[in-house]
């Protein structure tokens, strides 16, 4: 496979995952591996604000874990269950200290990791829906650090497959009974609205 095949996979493997094979551990040096290559994409004024809480003990994923909120639109799941937890999280976090806003740079940033997280293997979800200031006590954060999102992470047990929207035009996600998470994706002709 060429350099373009390789990337198209990568992204194609992307998605949100939220059950995991919790038995395979993530360490900090893997971890570490993937903040970097964050810090070394592109910032907004090069102004490099993000910071990052690497979480990996079981005691610290277990504080992390009711901070979160799973899937909005799967409205009677709370959540993996023990066993299919994430193996570890990274807490992005601005530091307002060095900027006053942190839009693009966290979205960059977290595209990225997870990018990287496939490509090593491994998967995760992208969360914004978090209980900040419960959060913030557990992981003991000065005042100055703004929780941004939290990128769960391991080694996913679920299948995740990409739909055409449905005729009633709904993106809702959902699980069939095999526990398949489908996500209807918007066609590509729905998105070039021109070529000049």
């Amino acid at each position: 496979m060429g350099l373009w095949e390789d990337f198209r996979e990568i992204v194609l493997c992307n998605r949100s995952y939220r059950r995991f094979d919790e038995s395979v551990e993530l360490d900090e040096a893997t971890l570490r591996e993937l903040v970097d290559l964050a810090r070394l994409s592109p910032s907004a004024a090069n102004l490099q604000p993000l910071k990052y809480v690497l979480v990996t003990s079981a005691e610290a994923r277990a504080a992390v874990f009711p901070c979160l909120k799973w899937a909005a639109a799967l409205r009677d799941w709370e959540g993996p269950e023990e066993g299919e937890r994430p193996s570890a999280y990274l807490v992005l976090l601005g530091d307002t200290e060095a900027a006053k806003s942190f839009a693009y740079d966290q979205g960059i940033a977290a595209q990225t990791i997870m990018l990287g997280a496939v490509a090593r293997g491994l998967g995760g979800c992208i969360i914004a829906s978090i209980t900040r200031g419960r959060l913030s006590e557990a992981l003991e954060l000065d005042e100055r650090f703004e929780i941004l999102l939290v990128l769960a992470l391991g080694k996913p047990v679920e299948q995740v497959k990409l739909e055409p929207v449905g005729e009633d035009g709904s993106l809702t996600y959902w699980r069939d009974e095999d526990q398949v998470h489908h996500v209807p994706k918007r066609d590509l002709s729905e998105l070039v609205l021109s070529v000049r």
